[in-house]
Parts: C-alpha cells; structure tokens; sequence
C-alpha cells in the first residue's frame, strides 16, 4: 500500500528519445503550469493598423529555412566560442510543442498550447516581447513526445500559414494573426491524426498551401488556394507521415516532395498531378525527416524505424515524359529518426539515432561516428566556413568543424534546461532556439 501511494503521487512527463520516462512529483507545478501563470494576453489592438510584413534576403520565412535544408550563406561569424562564447539577449518561458521558428524581419513566428488551446503566436525579434496570439480551440496530448503542435508556421506574401497537431490549417495575417480562412483536413477530407499528432509544416508555391492530410488513395496531400482556402487538387498515397511537403527542383522541373511509409511521391505544386513515384514501404511505420537535395538531380530520403532503417539515394532524371526514380545505394550507416542532416563537401552530416556521424555521398559509407554527447539533437550548417552547429537534447548548443577527419567539436555551451527537439534558426546573425518549456535568443560575434 505504501508503494502504491508513494506511485500515485508521481507524474509522467513524456520520455526522452532513447525512451528514458520523466518523472516528477504531482504537487510541483508543470512546465505547461508555470508558463501559462505568468502569461499576459498582447495588446491586439497595437496590432491593427500594421503595415503589411515582407520578406528579404536573410530571412527564415518556414521550416529549415526558405529551402528546407538549415543551410546558413552568405555569412561568416568568429567560432572561437571560448573567447567570444554566444550572448544571450534574452529567454522566456514558452508553451509546450515542438515547432520551430519562422523569422521575418523583426517577427518571430511559432506555435505553442496554452491550456486546451492551440495557438500561433508572434514575437519580437529584439525583445521576445509577444505581439499577437492567433487561438484555435484543441489540444493534442500524447504519453512520449507530450503536450502541444509539432509543426512551424509558414511565411507567404505577408500570411502565416499554420497546421495544428489535429489537422486545423490556418492563413492569418502576419501583422496582426487576424484569421483570413481555415480548413480541418481531418473533418473534409478524411485525414488520420497521426500518432503523434500532426508535424508537417504547410508549403506555399505558386499561390498554393500544400498541406499533408494522411487520407491515403489520392489524399495524401491538398492543395488550397493559400489566398481564398479553396481546395485546388488532393494528390498522393500517404497514410503515415510526419515530414513536410518539400520544394524541389529536379532534372529542371519544379515539383513538390513527400515522404511517407509508401516511399517518396513527387506532384506538380500546381495541379497535383503525380510526377513520380519511388516505392520503399514500410506499412504501419513512419517517416519523419526532409529529403536533401543533391546536385539538381540526386536526392537522399531515409527513417530511422522499422525494419528497413537507414538512408537511401536516388537518381531522378525524365525522359520526355517519362520520369525515372533509381537507388543508386541504400546504407544503415545514418538511421535519422526525426534528426534532419545537411549536406557539405560530398559527405552528408547528421544523427544515426543519437550518434552524430558523417557518411560519404559518393557510395553511402561511414566516414566516422561520434561520441553521442548530443543525443537526438538538431544541426545547422554555416557552408561559407563549412562549420556545424548542434543543439544537443539536453539543450546545450556545440559549434564544430564540417570535416571528413573526424569529429571536431570546438566548443559547446549550455543554452537550454529541458528536453531539446526543436529545430535552432540562424537570423540577423543570431541564434533562436526553444523547446516545450523556453525559448532564447544568442548573440554570435560575427567576422
């Protein structure tokens, strides 16, 4: 009796990703609790008469990065971390999810819960100081990854696009959050809440909000008009997804991608029609990373579950009117679960599990493997100087060298408290990182 009542006052919080459970006691107040005791609603009427938001070079306006691919250029900062360690402008608490951030000019865009809402809100480059809150009622709670959204707001000629963790996609103005239309895939087109909730980050081409729906039989994506929110086209197979529509320019025709348990399907962004297919199913598992373009023409595409782990590059080319999707090698040196890579100098960089490795793109070989100090974290990559960096999943932040000689991490720092999932974002010569519980703002020296 006294050890089930010692059990009944503890509290599950979710587990890590090696599958280690959080535990707390029942009476200490939530991350989620605290956050929402301490949160004070923006002046929306500040908002109303803002100019419309656009766009320039050097802006993050979706997830990764304008191509999907955390790839930073043009810029060139001062890596001795020892010296010049990163400077924190600011932190705050945030609401639970594992959104990122888009950032365009002084905006911050994400999405978070707050009690059995689920919003999309609007801060301040400067000061982290909330601007606007775009609520939608619904609230996705799950035992391993927990509470809140997992996808990243969308910036479009001045409108977030957003997709809840129960299928609600939302165009608002990014002034001010003020709704422009919605649509519940899940209610119109018969979409499966995944497992663990929606994560896919809609994509905007060609006046067009591409959204995953899950439906499977040609409603494995939709296509809404991103101005009106009619629904232009459904295309593809998915069932079982929770990577993102991806932009790609292959063999020189603009399509989009997806990958999902039935392989990698291609669609013309405006129409929906299906370009080319790639089976490589795994019925019931999941996919969860980006395609990494190589080359205009090769693309690599992997998953960390089920009984065919690992990565695998194709070569695309079309013939006429004919497209051909062909392996050129499949390897299990790098089994990225939902730990997105980048690509630099032949070789591929990123996470096998919750090791960091490098594989070499001509063939798929393990180049080297290193120590696991950054579990199932995340990666940028600074290609003018061909530098790294991670933020671990314990929330510390490493800067290294992109180099096929081995591991080279030159320094690391810590940057958040708590379990770190969340993709980091490069801006303004500044890092902007969060997890469930806080999001933060570092300074970098630049050159």
């Amino acid at each position: 009796m006294i050890a089930w009542g010692v059990v009944g006052q503890l509290r599950f919080d979710g587990l890590e990703g090696d599958f280690r459970p959080n535990i707390s006691w029942r009476w200490v107040p939530s991350e989620e609790e605290r956050f929402l005791a301490g949160v004070v609603k923006p002046d929306v009427g500040q908002q109303a008469d803002k100019a419309v938001i656009a766009a320039a070079p050097g802006d993050w306006p979706e997830f990764r990065g304008s191509n999907r691919d955390s790839i930073v250029t043009g810029v060139s900062i001062d890596p001795d971390w020892t010296s010049h360690p990163p400077k924190l402008v600011w932190k705050k608490r945030v609401g639970p999810g594992w959104s990122s951030f888009a950032i365009v000019g002084d905006h911050i865009f994400t999405q978070e819960q707050r009690a059995d809402q689920e919003c999309v809100t609007c801060y301040s480059t400067g000061t982290g100081k909330e601007l606007w809150e775009y609520r939608h009622p619904g609230r996705f709670e799950e035992a391993v990854s927990g509470v809140g959204p997992r996808s990243t707001p969308t910036f479009s000629d001045g409108r977030i696009y957003a997709m809840g963790a129960m299928g609600h996609v939302a165009c608002l103005d990014a002034a001010t959050g003020r709704e422009i239309w919605s649509a519940d895939v899940v209610k119109s087109l018969n979409g499966t809440i995944p497992q663990w909730g929606y994560s896919s980050s809609p994509l905007v081409v060609k006046g067009v909000c591409i959204a995953y729906v899950g439906g499977g039989e040609g409603k494995g994506l939709a296509g809404f008009d991103s101005l009106k929110g009619t629904l232009a086209w459904t295309a593809g197979n998915a069932v079982h997804s929770y990577s993102s529509p991806h932009r790609a320019t292959l063999d020189g025709v603009e399509q989009v991608l997806l990958s999902s348990e039935v392989g990698v399907e291609s669609v013309d962004p405006a129409t929906g029609k299906l370009l080319w297919r790639h089976d490589w199913n795994i019925p019931g598992m999941n996919r969860v990373t980006q395609p990494a373009i190589v080359n205009g023409t090769d693309l690599l595409v992997g998953t960390g579950v089920g009984p065919e782990q690992g990565t695998r590059r194709l070569h695309v080319s079309k013939k006429e009117a004919d497209w051909s999707a062909k392996p050129e090698w499949t390897s299990r040196a790098m089994k990225a679960y939902f730990n997105d890579g980048v690509v630099f100098g032949g070789h591929l960089y990123g996470f096998d599990t919750s090791r960091f490795v490098c594989v070499q793109l001509d063939n798929g070989k393990l180049i080297w493997k290193d120590g696991g100090r950054n579990g199932n974290g995340q990666v940028l990559l600074l290609t003018d100087q061909g530098l790294l960096i991670i933020l671990a999943a314990d929330g510390s932040l490493a800067i290294s060298e992109a180099t096929p000689r081995g591991p080279k991490e030159l320094a690391r720092i810590p940057a958040l408290e708590g379990k770190t999932w969340n993709h980091p974002v490069f801006h303004g010569g500044r890092l902007y990182l969060r997890n469930p519980q806080e999001m933060a703002c570092y300074e970098l020296k630049m050159k």
